[in-house]
């Protein structure tokens, strides 16, 4: 098969083929693996022990405790910036309870303060009523307030287990199989049983100095590994590297998967790759409590101590749906979760017979809307194209959906009172999604149902037109642009990579963007989809293009990517009447960061530090 060739990069990082690691119980780390794997585990375990509530117990203890009225302002200038209509700033906002009450000068939130009466009555020794002075807090000098950050397309649950060993620090296939021997090592349950699965995350085949696919035989060259069950899920999430055990574990096989792909070798035996839908066939134990608990601990540390206080979730499996419904009921969800419901072609339609969430958990859990695959990913060279990859001539990547499907179900959804949310990569796939919606959405109220494409990756210049006319929400995730622009046009060619994350003409169309970041494809730091959208350049300040960014008449302002980051998340999440920017009567979510990052040098963003992020006018990490 033509895509099973091996593929050389022009960018080749230049690192040769290591030898595998001597077989010992030594855990050996090589060059490649930028983290040692001990430390890894040991700020997991450490992770872990926190639970959710622990961290917002921990967060209190640090700083002298608010009061249920307060106001929040900077000493000099207006370094609050509200994201309302007209770009406000201003230099003060005031909180009742989880309100925000009153912004503007602290002259003006005093005077509101003093005439109006929500703030609370105390009585004195003598027995009489008085209102409290208004407590004020100052930031730092330099420091700036936002409203709280969302993503827009993540996956909670699996960013947790991502963490858990990750392998994106490991550059060859060598590298991931010491990972897996590392961990194995340094989980003494793992060790003892060689029956228990090992999962990870992150293994990234364009990165490697020969792009190939790895082997289940790889796992086997280790005396440590082998033999064992491995499910390695690769970096883009659209293909699983499966150990020797694992085929055995999940046989029969169907000769094709409609949607998906087994790579086989030349004999036609699965080589233990199974790329989009068949990733299904793999078999694998369920998940505990326990196990979901873990994941979630460790995304809710990373997100609150990033300044997220919104998740957008990409896949409410069954049980991850459930799971989330249960932490809702017992008022443990420390941040804001907007669910997207997976739709199961082969399953029975729900869309009529299940209830939207909405404000579930005292306003922590959404989940209104559902998912659809169309395509595949452009990393693993599924993403469905109009013309053949340029650099696997006669493969046009697949649709994981017939049409008939999306003309099918789209309307049934839509009808039902249902948001959908439809992952869309390559052209082609985009170009099928926009005339579904186009076709589903004759007479119905955009605003009302607010349909998403997920991703947007690749568009044609006239369908990025069509977004725009219908209305389609284009959630996109900018640090993919940064991440795939080294292999982009080696793999779409001169002309047709200009369409590939073309942010500033989707604005241009008319389209609202809503960011995210693809957690753990990418990392869930919601400013490095800041700084990608602003500058399209590497961490280190680099592009192909050179020092002005990767098709630098892209880029999008700060304005605008701040706005991708806090009030159109919350429009796409239908919460915008109570999120997404500082106004009086909306909900008092919003973060404390270190520098302004709408001022300072480009070069300077990634260094900006969360302060704190409030959630319900309550700090749940840092303080104020």
């Amino acid at each position: 098969m033509a895509n099973l060739r091996k593929r050389h990069l022009s960018q080749a990082n230049g690192h040769g083929n290591r030898e595998p690691l001597e077989n010992s119980d030594q855990c050996l780390v090589g060059p490649e693996i930028s983290t040692p794997l001990s430390y890894r585990t040991y700020v997991v375990l450490a992770s872990v022990a926190l639970s959710c509530a622990a961290i917002f117990l921990y967060n209190k203890l640090q700083q002298p405790p608010l009061p249920e009225s307060y106001a929040v302002c900077s000493r000099t200038g207006n370094r609050l910036y509200t994201v309302d209509d007209e770009g406000s700033r201003v230099q003060c906002l005031a909180v009742h309870n989880s309100l925000i009450i009153a912004t503007g000068s602290l002259d003006e939130v005093k005077e509101r303060w003093n005439n109006h009466d929500f703030a609370v009555q105390e009585t004195n020794a003598l027995g009489n009523m008085f209102r409290p002075p208004l407590l004020v807090r100052y930031i730092d000098e330099g420091s700036i307030i936002i409203p709280g950050m969302s993503d827009s397309h993540a996956h909670i649950l699996e960013y947790g287990a991502s963490r858990m060993m990750d392998l994106e620090g490991a550059k060859t296939i060598e590298g991931c199989v010491a990972a897996v021997r590392c961990f194995i090592l340094s989980h003494p349950d793992v060790k003892n049983d060689t029956s228990k699965f090992i999962e990870g995350w992150g293994w990234d085949h364009t990165s490697w100095p020969a792009e190939e696919w790895p082997t289940a035989a790889d796992f086997d060259k280790d005396l440590i590994v082998q033999g064992r069950p491995v499910v390695l899920q690769s970096k883009d999430g659209h293909a699983l590297w499966v150990s020797s055990s694992v085929i055995q574990l999940s046989l029969p096989f169907p000769t094709t998967i409609e949607g998906g792909m087994i790579v086989r070798d030349s004999s036609g035996k699965p080589i233990g790759v199974f790329i989009d839908n068949a990733q299904e066939l793999i078999k694998k134990p369920d998940l505990t409590d326990a196990d979901l608990e873990r994941r979630f601990a460790i995304t809710v540390e990373r997100a609150v101590a990033s300044g997220l206080t919104s998740i957008h979730d990409a896949g409410f499996d069954p049980m991850s749906l459930e799971f989330f419904k249960r932490q809702a009921e017992a008022s443990k969800l420390p941040i804001r979760i907007y669910g997207m419901t997976y739709f199961d072609e082969n399953g029975e339609y729900w869309g009529n017979k299940s209830k939207p969430i909405i404000n579930g958990g005292n306003g922590r859990l959404g989940a209104r809307s559902v998912k659809i695959f169309a395509d595949g990913a452009l990393r693993s060279g599924g993403a469905a194209l109009h013309e053949p990859y340029s650099d696997n001539p006669g493969f046009c990547g697949v649709m994981r959906l017939e049409t008939h499907v999306l003309n099918s179900v789209v309307p049934r959804f839509l009808r039902d009172g249902w948001q959908v949310n439809i992952h869309a990569v390559g052209d082609r796939a985009n170009g099928i999604v926009l005339d579904t919606f186009e076709a589903a959405l004759m007479g119905v109220n955009v605003t009302a149902s607010r349909p998403r494409i997920e991703h947007c990756q690749i568009m044609t210049r006239a369908d990025m037109a069509r977004l725009g006319k219908l209305g389609v929400i284009a959630s996109v995730q900018p640090t993919h642009a940064i991440s795939d622009m080294w292999y982009a046009q080696d793999r779409l060619g001169p002309e047709r990579v200009k369409g590939l994350y073309a942010f500033r003409s989707l604005l241009d169309s008319g389209a609202r963007i809503s960011f995210g970041s693809d957690a753990p494809v990418e990392d869930l730091n919601p400013l490095s989809g800041f700084y990608a959208a602003t500058t399209r350049l590497s961490p280190s300040g680099q592009s192909p293009h050179g020092p002005d960014g990767w098709f630098p008449e892209q880029r999008l302002t700060r304005d605008e990517a701040l706005r991708g980051m806090t009030i159109d998340p919350a429009y796409a999440s239908f919460t915008e009447s109570t999120l997404g920017s500082l106004a009086p009567g909306k909900i008092a979510d919003f973060v404390v960061l270190s520098q302004d990052i709408m001022s300072i040098p480009t070069n300077q963003i990634l260094r900006t530090k969360v302060v704190a992020t409030v959630i319900d006018g309550r700090p749940i990490y840092g303080g104020i």
